[in-house]
């Protein structure tokens, strides 16, 4: 019914900036509330930021706080992680997923679509 799709991964050196996008299709992002994932090798899967589906609210995990910043544009059904101040520990897959109407956005079983995926490698 939704399908997402990231792009803007890629490697950058430790400082550097990259913007993530997530396409969707299907029900509009605005239907949904929208995270962004993500997992290095060897780890659990990490929340790191998402954004409401009413009022726009956004909430981050502590460790991206004042570098990574998540917005939508509904026209374009688009979701965006602006990532700046880039450090190896950044270093993951980032996945954005969409859910329905949930009280914890940082809990990956409460989004119901996923997307594949895009790496992100950030060099010291």
């Amino acid at each position: 019914q939704v399908q997402l799709v990231e792009s803007g991964g890629g490697l950058v050196q430790a400082g550097g900036s990259l913007r993530l996008s997530c396409a969707a299709s299907g029900r509009t992002a605005s239907t949904y509330t929208m995270g962004w994932f993500r997992q290095a090798p060897g780890k659990e899967r990490e929340f790191v930021a998402a954004i409401s589906r009413s009022v726009g609210d956004t909430y981050y995990t502590d460790s991206v706080k004042g570098r990574f910043t998540i917005s939508r544009d509904n026209g374009k059904n688009t979701v965006y992680l602006q990532m700046s101040s880039l450090k190896p520990e950044d270093t993951a897959v980032y996945t954005c997923a969409a859910g329905l109407w949930m009280s914890d956005t940082s809990d990956p079983s409460k989004y119901s679509y996923w997307g594949q995926g895009t790496q992100v490698t950030v060099s010291s």
